[in-house]
């Protein structure tokens, strides 16, 4: 039997955010690790793994020779194809992109603002533009976003749209920093920013703990008075690392003086009730965040969580599943509370997996977090260690890459 698609090529990933700051769709990067992996299956492969509800799909092969067998088979109901705008003097590149085109297909082009430019006719066959801002476009734009700001302060509107090399509509990598993604979601109406410039973004708390969103709040409250599940409950809670981890912290309190301690977030609902945990998250409200950048933040971390758990064996139990997501959740808290990994889980009864994991590097949860943020990482970093690491085949860790990607929320 041919080996599946999926065991011979290596998928990194980056997350698309929306001017919502919600998830407009993934990236997904396709290293070829084996030699002949065909186009074909891949797609077939997608198709057979997404649904309506899922994101939006942009692939970016690594290799001429696959975005070749990519344009050969793509249609309209496949993912977006993402064409270097450098690889369209290669042969007969540019015949497959017009023959794709006239088939439907979705393509992107990709490349500097001035090889964009350079595209001239062939720029037709292509839906839409990324636009990769390299240090010199980023002062461009930067610049842009001062003079479009001042100009807006003296109600003068739209006279600086022309100096940006962000045009509108387009996806936009290399925003580095908060002013970059605002100037390109906000002020040209990008369609969505690769990547987003966490560390900038929590920059601004200047070490302060992070609060948790009001967004977050409101829809958990909002669950509680329709009395949905207990699963749904815990799902809400878990999607914003700042909220979980200061519920957690709050059961173990002295103050809550609880028998026993609490190390998961769906004992925690259990042992206060929904409507003592309705009356917690009100007390919360007051000193919630309207800061929609940190939206991606949070998402993102979820993301890293999902994949973790998905990533280990399948046989495992639930309840160590879940240990697993609360591993990745928690993998950034020392950024989003401002104190070290070893102070802030001191104040959860974690399971010794846990903090093994995080702190020292070590125990059974270490190899499939560190092979999670690795497939969040650039895609040059190979993936070959991480997986073996992990205990993986190639085959299985795609394969848990993707079903997390397409049950991701992108609301």
């Amino acid at each position: 039997m041919a080996q599946s698609v999926l065991g011979s090529v290596a998928l990194h990933y980056r997350a698309l955010w929306s001017k919502k700051r919600q998830l407009a769709g993934v990236q997904l990067f396709v290293e070829e690790v084996s030699p002949g992996a065909e186009g074909s299956h891949l797609l077939r492969t997608l198709s057979e793994l997404w649904s309506g509800e899922s994101p939006s799909v942009l692939l970016s092969a690594r290799h001429p020779q696959l975005l070749q067998e990519l344009l050969a088979h793509a249609g309209a109901q496949d993912p977006m194809i993402e064409v270097p705008g450098r690889w369209l003097a290669q042969g007969a590149l540019l015949g497959a992109v017009n023959a794709a085109h006239e088939r439907g297909a979705r393509l992107v082009a990709s490349g500097s603002p001035s090889e964009l430019r350079a595209l001239g006719g062939a720029a037709r066959a292509f839906d839409r533009q990324c636009v990769q801002l390299g240090t010199e476009d980023a002062a461009l734009a930067l610049r842009a976003s001062m003079q479009a700001r001042e100009d807006a302060a003296r109600g003068r509107f739209g006279s600086t749209a022309a100096a940006s090399p962000v045009p509108a509509g387009s996806l936009v990598a290399g925003a580095a920093g908060r002013a970059l993604v605002e100037h390109a979601l906000d002020q040209q109406g990008a369609w969505a920013v690769a990547g987003w410039p966490a560390e900038d973004i929590l920059h601004r708390f200047n070490g302060h703990p992070v609060p948790p969103t009001r967004r977050a709040i409101l829809r958990v409250m909002s669950a509680l008075d329709q009395e949905q599940s207990l699963d749904r409950i815990e799902y809400l809670l878990a999607q914003e690392a700042t909220l979980a981890y200061r519920l957690l912290a709050y059961l173990n309190s002295a103050g809550l003086g609880l028998r026993n301690g609490v190390a998961s977030l769906r004992h925690g609902v259990m042992m206060l009730g929904y409507r003592t945990l309705n009356g917690w998250l009100a007390e919360q409200l007051t000193m919630a965040s309207e800061d929609r950048d940190l939206d991606p933040v949070n998402l993102g971390l979820g993301l890293r969580a999902a994949l973790a758990a998905e990533l280990m064996d399948a046989g495992v139990e639930d309840e160590l599943r879940h240990e697993v997501f609360l591993t990745g959740m928690l993998s950034q808290i020392d950024a989003l509370q401002g104190q070290t990994l070893r102070a802030l889980l001191s104040r959860i009864p974690l399971p010794e997996r846990v903090p093994d994991a995080l702190v020292r590097g070590t125990g059974p949860y270490a190899a499939v977090l560190r092979l999670a943020q690795a497939m969040e990482r650039d895609p040059s970093h190979s993936l070959i260690n991480p997986t073996e690491a992990a205990g993986l085949t190639l085959e299985e860790s795609n394969r848990a890459l993707l079903r997390v990607l397409s049950a991701a929320s992108t609301s």
